[in-house]
């Protein structure tokens, strides 16, 4: 466990976000990579696994949920020096991750095709996007147990471990999907179910090496199967914290949909780009999002230590790094988008789109990096409600414009694009003023010790596992 309530809060920053960023595009790179090999079969297959990646958007949601909570809990806990809560919140947390996974499987099989049907442009691209989830769901499934515990062990301040697991998972993937795919070296092509299959295989083997750290290395949380008892006083703490946190996955989930929606009209050209730009934009803009959460636990450590100024400086610092950060990376986009679509799509049009979108969408890069870090802090703060207000705004006033605005005779897809600058900035500015009011109510008086709600386990799990 590593104290975050006192040292360096830019140092602290500076330390959590680089093993936090390349778990993160590490998770990225795995659908990249999927889009990247499949591109020589043909446009169908990349609007397909691209509209299929996005289903991926929702499940995020629901691994926010476990995520978040998780991380919140855990951070207060550790701020207030309460090993014992924060073992009860991560068992917890394990058994809805193995719930959610099932759950995950079994809809997921039922849903896949009607799913596509709804967004897809022909019914070439249902069957790849199809084909590809029904393959993928298994590592869906498995992200729910991957999530609590790189979660857990990012609130007591440790990310490596995540950060090589993911590494791992990544070089796994890369080296089987172009086997699977293609058939290379063995002659057996599965095409877009080998990708799925490739990534499936890739987080399994991901999810057991974190197992056997936790099992071998971690010792401030543990898994104590007294603990595994379901019990609903806990779950309503980690929803609670964690359900407006995937909330807002969901918004997201509902503005990609649109986007797909209303892109259909010019074909799978246009979605394949569209879907393309939107997991390159995405990369790039994950050093930003990982500063952003490397802020999370420094806020929640220090939020249940008691210590509020803290807890401002932590935003003030996380700010400033990821809007410096984004600045960089929006003069990249701009002055070289080409080199940046290189090799994920042959066909000009599709390649077109994808920079087009890159072109317009970065320029609302710096404001996205301020709702990053107020989304974060609404976390550490354990309050994540208004993080959902605000992303409901935006879907609000993109998605219902969007649909219209495509009803128009002279339609162009810029259009939606340059609607989505205007609703991020809005987002932006609700973001900040909400923090804002957080700010007076929850830090003026902070809760000291142990909260009355709180549920301590029983005594008779050991909280240490002892060295062989």
């Amino acid at each position: 466990m590593k104290d975050l309530t006192h040292g360096s809060i830019v140092r602290h920053i500076l330390a959590m976000a680089p093993p936090i960023m390349v778990g993160m595009i590490s998770i990225m790179i795995c659908q990249l990579v999927d889009l990247y090999f499949v591109s020589g079969l043909g446009d169908a297959a990349v609007a397909g696994v691209a509209a299929a990646g996005n289903a991926g958007f929702l499940v995020n949601a629901l691994m926010q949920v476990l995520g978040v909570g998780t991380v919140a809990l855990i951070a207060h806990a550790v701020g207030r020096k309460d090993r014992a809560d924060a073992n009860l919140i991560f068992n917890q947390a394990v058994v809805l991750s193995v719930l959610a996974g099932v759950s995950t499987l079994v809809i997921g099989a039922a849903l896949s095709r009607p799913y596509m049907r709804s967004i897809a442009a022909d019914q070439a691209t249902v069957e790849a996007g199809t084909t590809y989830l029904l393959w993928f769901m298994p590592a869906l499934a498995l992200e729910f147990a991957m999530q609590v515990l790189a979660s857990a062990l990012r609130a007591t301040g440790i990310v490596r471990p995540a950060m090589v697991v993911r590494a791992l998972a990544v070089a796994i993937n890369i080296a089987l999907a172009p086997v699977l795919i293609s058939g290379c070296g063995t002659g057996h092509a599965l095409g877009v179910a080998g990708a799925g299959l490739a990534s499936s295989i890739a987080v399994a083997v991901g999810v057991l090496m974190l197992l056997a750290h936790f099992l071998k290395r971690e010792r401030y949380v543990a898994f104590h199967p007294a603990q595994w008892r379901p019990r609903l006083s806990q779950w309503k703490r980690i929803l609670g914290v964690g359900l407006p946190a995937g909330g807002e996955f969901v918004m997201v989930f509902i503005i990609m949909g649109v986007g797909f929606y209303v892109l259909g009209v010019f074909g799978p050209a246009a979605q394949a780009g569209f879907g393309i730009g939107t997991r390159l934009l995405g990369l790039i803009q994950m050093p930003a999002l990982a500063i952003a959460l490397a802020a999370g636990p420094i806020a929640g450590q220090n939020f249940g230590a008691g210590n509020g100024a803290r807890v401002r400086e932590t935003f003030v610092k996380a700010a400033l790094i990821a809007t410096a950060v984004m600045i960089v990376f929006l003069v990249l986009v701009q002055l070289m988008p080409g080199l940046l679509l290189a090799g994920f799509s042959q066909d000009r049009e599709t390649v077109a789109v994808a920079s087009l979108f890159l072109r317009i969408v970065s320029l609302n890069m710096v404001v996205q990096g301020l709702i990053f870090t107020c989304s974060s802090m609404f976390q550490g703060l354990g309050n994540t409600k208004p993080v959902l207000w605000t992303s409901a705004v935006r879907v609000i006033t993109y998605s219902l414009p969007s649909i219209w605005l495509s009803t128009w005779p002279g339609f162009r897809m810029e259009h939606v694009w340059y609607l989505s600058l205007a609703t991020v900035a809005l987002q932006a500015v609700l973001s900040v003023w909400l923090l804002r009011g957080e700010f007076k109510k929850r830090l003026t008086l902070l809760p000291q010790g142990r909260a009355p709600e709180q549920e301590r386990p029983e005594p008779a799990a050991p909280l240490v596992r002892e060295p062989a």
